[in-house]
């Protein structure tokens, strides 16, 4: 924490510290707001009020921490380093804190809940003040601006946040859903909470320090891991027992056949080739009824030289 940044954030919390006892006392900050409350800008210039619905996003916790966050993740990755990505989540978890204490601690009503023209609306359950689009907007824009490496890159950075926080806190005023005293108070607790940062460098040094170490352990682990799991058999299977070379081995089912199927077979020497009246007749000549000793024929015999049947 420099001298003057150390200068700078006292000066705020003036500021921060006169808003809400200008409001609290009903002061000229709550009478400029009803001014601005009953000029109803939405009505003055209504031509605009479709893209200021969706440029009010630019100032929404969840759209806006989800981009910058990625972006940042991306830096740690090519840098080497999470201090990005730290700095954005104590960032937010600073904002969150403060400004929602004072949001639930102070809660005012917003214009469009209003009960009574001048009064303050403190204290009645309301949660804008002070508002956090404004705030958030501050908060997580200003961050790449306080990430930035080169002086010209903050500078631009810079002027690019401060754009978006005045935007999205007077679109928000436009559309009726904060005070003007909101606003500022917004744009104060963002600023401190930049401001802040520097305090909370050892701590998240520290936090990056064991995070690498305990990355580190973790991946070490897992690489002595991975060999024993290799090694070491799981379920049902189990380590072979030694094979014994006296004992005869038995292929496995198939083997043999695969192995007959590879070796060529030989072949039987060629035989000569006869004709069919040299061959051996395979039908035996004669009656093909067995013999039986009871069994007298119905005719007799055939002369062997003759053709005809002999009559008797």
């Amino acid at each position: 924490m420099t001298r003057t940044r150390l200068g700078i954030f006292v000066a705020t919390s003036v500021v921060y510290a006169a808003i809400v006892v200008g409001v609290l006392t009903t002061s000229w900050p709550v009478r400029f707001d009803w001014q601005v409350m009953l000029f109803r800008p939405y009505k003055q210039w209504p031509e605009i009020h479709t893209f200021l619905d969706y440029f009010v996003v630019l100032g929404q916790r969840g759209p806006t921490a989800v981009a910058v966050a990625a972006w940042l993740g991306w830096c740690c990755h090519r840098r080497g380093t999470l201090r990005p990505l730290l700095v954005l989540g104590t960032s937010l978890l600073l904002l969150n804190a403060t400004v929602g204490a004072a949001k639930i601690g102070m809660g005012r009503l917003g214009p469009h809940y209003a009960t009574a023209i001048g009064s303050n609306e403190m204290f009645a359950g309301g949660d804008i003040f002070p508002s956090g689009h404004t705030a958030n907007a501050v908060v997580t824009w200003g961050v790449l601006a306080y990430l930035a490496t080169t002086p010209r890159a903050r500078r631009i950075a810079s002027v690019c946040a401060a754009l978006l926080a005045l935007g999205v806190g007077m679109t928000t005023v436009y559309l009726g859903t904060h005070w003007m005293s909101d606003v500022t108070l917004g744009w104060t607790a963002g600023l401190l909470v930049l401001l802040a940062l520097p305090w909370f460098e050892p701590l998240m040094e520290r936090a990056e320090t064991w995070l690498l170490a305990t990355w580190a352990r973790l991946r070490e682990h897992g690489a002595a891991l991975a060999p024993a799991a290799a090694a070491t058999p799981v379920g049902l299977w189990a380590p072979r027992p030694p094979v014994d070379d006296t004992l005869p081995v038995r292929e496995p089912a198939g083997a043999g056949r695969a192995g007959r199927a590879a070796e060529p077979r030989p072949r039987a020497a060629a035989r000569p080739h006869t004709t069919r009246s040299e061959r051996t007749p395979v039908t035996p000549a004669g009656s093909r009824r067995p013999p039986h000793a009871d069994r007298t024929p119905r005719t007799p015999p055939l002369p062997a030289t003759g053709r005809g049947r002999t009559v008797g």
